[in-house]
């Protein structure tokens, strides 16, 4: 109830982004309806269910994120002291937080168990024919466990994700004034070591991220040596059957996997760059908020530039095998998979940054205290951008190629 209260009175800006969790919560349900359809109208071929089944596990994911991101940046999930005093501290709001995210996952997925009945014609609409008649599996009767199993996967896991990432922490730093120490070198603001963490530290998840890269270029190298194979047995995409090595697959995983852990490092010395030799005031403010804000965005960055790689090197290795073969490699949900994937983490990536520049609204009035302008802090903005783009546009653009290249030579 008190979830509900909150998100009646929320900023319209809020009531937004649990809009979009919503919506993508209805597409990983349609999604996961249409494989459990399929599943039903053909029961003999188990193994292609099972692969359907598992590509629905990436949008899934996407919208986890995306679930997790919009609860970490809504004010009511913050600790504040008069809510402290009446018994909800910061876990008791870590739990609204979630329920929240549960209740705006449930209302998607109902949402979407309301669209694909009407597209089956169980609601007395006439059903649809065409490409997606196979994909519906019309004919077939659909379990009552199944849909409610499917259905309440979402709403589960993004809750228990917000749980978990909003949950306290066990040793709690006490922020309070020390007693002992003059008052020259107490913190004017305890919140400030929040908002700009040490940039002098960079996150530890680089070298990691390109052994991982590594490791999936390697393995995909491995795996599809040999002669260019057809379309329809490079890689299953949703809604189309196919053959793809487990190899190819899990080297594509491995490097995804690494562009997500090497993003918060990369973040960082895009700020590092941007900070170096003599720079101007610009460019420091520029460069020091980067590498204040790597650990926060630098992942949801990641994701977004796995996601932009594997766009790419899935564009160019099938563009470049069905030029010669007859019909669309791609079948019917592999377009809603896509677009859901991508719309996700463009999502996280935006509500992250508007996160941190709600954060930084303690050091941006102080900045305009000390004479900063508005428009040097525009230009700031735009500084980080465009030197984002500059350090993570080649790299993604680098591992599309390297990943597409084992399959196409």
């Amino acid at each position: 109830m008190l979830a509900l209260r909150l998100a009646r009175g929320a900023h319209p800006l809020v009531l937004l982004r649990r809009l979009m969790v919503a919506a993508a919560s209805a597409g990983v349900g349609f999604l996961l309806l249409c494989t459990l359809g399929y599943a039903a109208s053909h029961p003999a071929q188990a193994a292609a269910s099972v692969m359907r089944l598992l590509w629905c596990a990436v949008p899934l994911a996407a919208m986890v994120q995306l679930a997790v991101v919009v609860a970490r940046a809504d004010p009511a999930s913050r600790p504040k002291p008069g809510l402290s005093s009446v018994g909800l501290g910061p876990f008791r709001l870590a739990m609204v937080a979630a329920a929240s995210t549960a209740a705006s996952c449930v209302v998607g997925s109902a949402i979407a168990l309301l669209v694909f009945l009407y597209l089956r014609g169980d609601l007395g609409s006439p059903p649809v024919h065409g490409v997606l008649t196979q994909v519906l599996g019309a004919e077939a009767r659909l379990p009552g466990a199944g849909v409610i199993t499917l259905l309440g996967a979402a709403p589960v896991l993004a809750a228990t994700s917000a749980a978990i990432a909003l949950r306290p922490p066990a040793n709690r730093p006490d922020t309070t004034p020390d007693a002992g120490r003059p008052p020259a070198e107490q913190p004017a603001d305890p919140g400030t070591a929040q908002i700009l963490p040490p940039v002098t530290t960079a996150p530890r998840g680089l070298p990691w991220g390109v052994a991982l890269m590594a490791m999936g270029l390697a393995l995909e190298a491995y795996a599809g040596h040999g002669v260019p194979p057809a379309p329809e047995s490079l890689l299953p995409m949703p809604g189309r059957l196919g053959s793809g090595s487990p190899g190819v697959i899990g080297g594509w995983m491995l490097t995804a996997i690494g562009l997500i852990f090497a993003g918060p490092g990369l973040t960082h010395a895009a700020g590092r760059l941007l900070s170096a030799g003599r720079p101007s005031a610009l460019r420091l403010l520029a460069g020091r908020v980067l590498q204040g804000e790597a650990q926060r965005i630098g992942r949801p960055l990641g994701v977004l530039c796995a996601v932009a790689s594997g766009a790419l090197a899935t564009s160019e290795l099938y563009g470049s095998a069905s030029a010669s073969a007859p019909g669309s490699p791609f079948g019917p949900l592999t377009g809603l998979g896509a677009a859901l994937v991508m719309s996700c983490a463009t999502a996280t990536v935006l509500t992250a940054a508007v996160e941190m520049r709600s954060l930084r609204g303690t050091t941006t009035a102080a900045l305009q205290r000390l004479g900063v302008t508005t428009r040097l802090l525009r230009h700031a903005v735009a500084a980080r951008t465009a030197m984002l783009f500059l350090v993570l546009a080649p790299v993604t653009w680098l591992v599309a190629e390297l990943a597409a290249m084992p399959l196409r030579s």
